[in-house]
């Protein structure tokens, strides 16, 4: 049975979102990032204090994910302002505010992506038109960040980075963003490369093309390099004239320069809430591990498992029920040694879903 345990939960506060920043470990030692804001009442949306500041935090486990304790984010904060928030504060407090798509600095020298305590972490302004992007790096297990380093705007309307790499060598990564579309809405998933330990980039492909409609986006991806070499990526998607959401997958087996549709594993319901960010992961054993948060109501953390390399999936496996309304989910994961998979994610539980938002874990055996 799955097992749940806290990871942060303070009253009057506000953590979400671990999708946006990471999730990474070293055997038990585990790492999850993400946003600590205040807490404020609102009728629909996320219950967060629009007039206070998000900063950056994440929380450690030694134990594989049974207790936790909660760190600051070392690393350089143009202006000290929070990282990937910007849409959440009112202006005075935004990031783009202090910086630029040019602020961030180019390495001087190719960064090492199999150091064996490497972790990278992608990062963005806002979501709108000209929203830019960067990402830092750590070689020790996440105590420390170097950067911001900096992501070309690829001659997109903006880009809205979270992290998603495949990481292909010492100095070889693919990484899967999310770009602005042409309107300068979100958005639509590319995939681009470096070949010089971040130093630069290229634009290999767009993954699905360009959703058409008003409102229609494609968006946070997640990817994951099987044994064969073939990528996958899925996306969390929305068409705008319905207000339905739904995970799409698509595979390439050219190194990210052309896609396939696959299949669609995941198709919410009820319109008008935007969905859920996907996480995928591949086990040991092969399997592969699809996770979300479920908006539709009753409002749960769920997974779903494929056994034939993404190309049909199980039905849908509820890891954590008892939301109290939509503002939650947002998966992080990774898995163990043993086989157990350790999810995080935000979530409110107070049933008139009035109640701080807080970041949990669930630990399982898939």
């Amino acid at each position: 049975m799955p097992k749940q345990v806290t990871v942060y939960r303070q009253p009057g506060r506000f953590a979400g979102w671990p999708a946006n920043y990471g999730m990474w470990n070293w055997g038990d030692e585990i790492v999850v990032g993400f946003t600590l804001g205040y807490h404020k009442t609102v009728e629909r949306g996320h219950a967060r204090d629009r007039s206070l500041p998000c900063v950056n935090m994440q929380a450690r486990s030694c134990d594989g994910g049974a207790t936790w304790t909660l760190e600051d984010f070392n690393g350089r904060r143009p202006g000290g302002r929070g990282l990937s928030a910007d849409e959440h504060v009112d202006a005075g407090m935004r990031l783009a505010e202090v910086m630029d798509a040019g602020t961030a600095a180019i390495p001087s020298r190719p960064l090492n992506f199999r150091q064996g305590d490497f972790t990278l972490m992608a990062a963005r302004t806002g979501l709108g038109r000209g929203v830019f992007s960067f990402f830092y790096v750590s070689y020790d297990r996440c105590r420390s960040w170097d950067g911001p380093y900096r992501l070309p705007m690829f001659g997109q309307t903006g880009i809205a980075a979270r992290t998603a790499a495949v990481i292909q060598g010492e100095s070889e990564a693919l990484f899967f963003l999310t770009a602005n579309k042409a309107d300068g809405g979100e958005g639509k998933v590319i995939c681009v490369r470096t070949g010089d330990g971040g130093q630069s980039f290229e634009l290999l492909s767009e993954v699905g093309g360009e959703p058409e409609g008003p409102g229609d986006f494609a968006i946070m991806p997640a990817s994951t390099q099987l044994a064969g070499g073939r990528i996958l990526c899925a996306s969390r998607c929305r068409q705008g004239a319905s207000g339905l959401s739904w995970i799409d997958l698509y595979a390439s087996d050219d190194g990210g320069r052309s896609w396939s549709f696959l299949n669609r594993p995941v198709a919410f319901r009820q319109p008008g809430h935007g969905g859920n960010p996907p996480c995928l992961k591949q086990l040991a054993d092969g399997r592969l591990l699809l996770m979300y948060g479920d908006r539709d109501g009753p409002y749960k953390i769920c997974a779903r498992i494929s056994a034939d390399a993404g190309d049909s999936w199980s039905g849908e496996i509820t890891l954590r029920g008892g939301g109290a309304n939509g503002d939650m989910g947002y998966v992080r994961a990774v898995a163990l040694d043993d086989g157990t998979v350790v999810a995080a994610y935000y979530i409110n539980d107070r049933p008139d879903g009035d109640g701080e938002r807080f970041i949990e874990a669930t630990i399982w055996q898939p």
